[in-house]
């Protein structure tokens, strides 16, 4: 059944695109555009685009479309589950693992595997059931998945309203000097490649937090706090202040320290359970290579490690 969803715009002012964000927060950006470009939003009873500056008094109504039958192959695939109740499931996800299908990535993501498993939400539809975040390919690490609708609204929500907590651990070229320091720079696709991300004027709004946990010779181990999930934000973000990721295929340099992918890993993971409203935090060890790469590198001027 067709869900239909009415706003009347009182004061508000600005590009639909954006004054539907803001209006529907339990719904993503992709999706509201999705929705913009089949003429499923209308205002005053005309289909309208996503740049169309919103009036006062205008009536906006869309038809959001029943969701789509999952088609993807179930696989029985490997997890590790760090927890799981009828809302919500947290993954440790390995380096190597896609976390849904793609050009190039038709199967064998975790979304195969998670729906081998059981039921997932349908909000993102046949693509990305469950998801309401990702991680790279090669960044391992903690992900957050819904099983119902409900919780994808809760999460997605809390995303937004930046109360969750995520925090990855990074392994970066070059000492950095600051005890701690904030990258506020924003995030477009690159003009020059279009794998890449970049900072650009007029991208997407972007901040990290980072904090220095120790130093080795031509290294620094950092942790890194998100404020914003843009596309391969760390990794850019590190690259722009001079310390771009170990191991980055795509934003390193090409001489660089060996393992399995960049060494970025999401280590510690909090939200609030979506239908009791208690707060969960999780936290997941470092991957077996990554912990063997830090053995084996040397302080900085001969310390003793941490």
């Amino acid at each position: 059944m067709t869900e239909v969803l009415n706003l009347t715009i009182t004061t508000e002012t600005g590009r639909l695109d954006k004054v539907l964000a803001g209006a529907f927060p339990t719904h993503t950006r992709s999706q509201l555009q999705q929705w913009l470009k089949a003429d499923l939003v209308t205002v005053n009873r005309a289909p309208a685009k996503a740049k169309y500056k919103v009036q006062p008094d205008d009536q906006i109504q869309i038809q959001v479309p029943a969701p789509v039958p999952l088609d993807l192959k179930p696989q029985n695939i490997p997890l590790d589950i760090v927890y799981e109740d009828d809302d919500v499931i947290v993954v440790n996800k390995p380096q190597g693992m896609v976390v849904h299908p793609a050009p190039g990535h038709s199967d064998g993501t975790l979304v195969n595997a998670l729906l081998a498993h059981g039921p997932l939400s349908s909000i993102n539809g046949v693509i990305r059931p469950g998801i309401v975040h990702r991680i790279d390919k090669d960044t391992s690490g903690l992900l957050m998945v819904a099983k119902n609708d409900l919780a994808h609204q809760s999460l997605a929500a809390q995303l937004k309203a930046k109360t969750t907590i995520r925090e990855y651990i990074a392994l970066v070229h070059g000492v950095i000097e600051e005890e701690k320091g904030t990258i506020d720079a924003p995030l477009g696709r690159s003009k020059n490649d279009r794998k890449k991300q970049a900072v650009l004027e007029g991208g997407r709004h972007a901040v990290t937090h980072f904090q220095v946990l120790e130093r080795f010779t031509n290294y620094t181990l950092v942790k890194c706090i998100l404020e914003t999930g843009r596309t391969h934000q760390i990794r850019v973000h590190m690259k722009y202040i001079g310390h771009p990721v170990a191991g980055d295929p795509l934003y390193g340099p090409k001489k660089t320290l060996k393992g399995a992918g960049q060494f970025l890993h999401a280590k510690k993971l909090g939200f609030k359970q979506p239908t009791t409203g208690e707060l969960l935090i999780f936290e997941a060890p470092l991957p077996a290579i990554f912990q063997k790469t830090l053995v084996a590198l040397s302080p900085l001027n001969g310390e003793p490690k941490k």
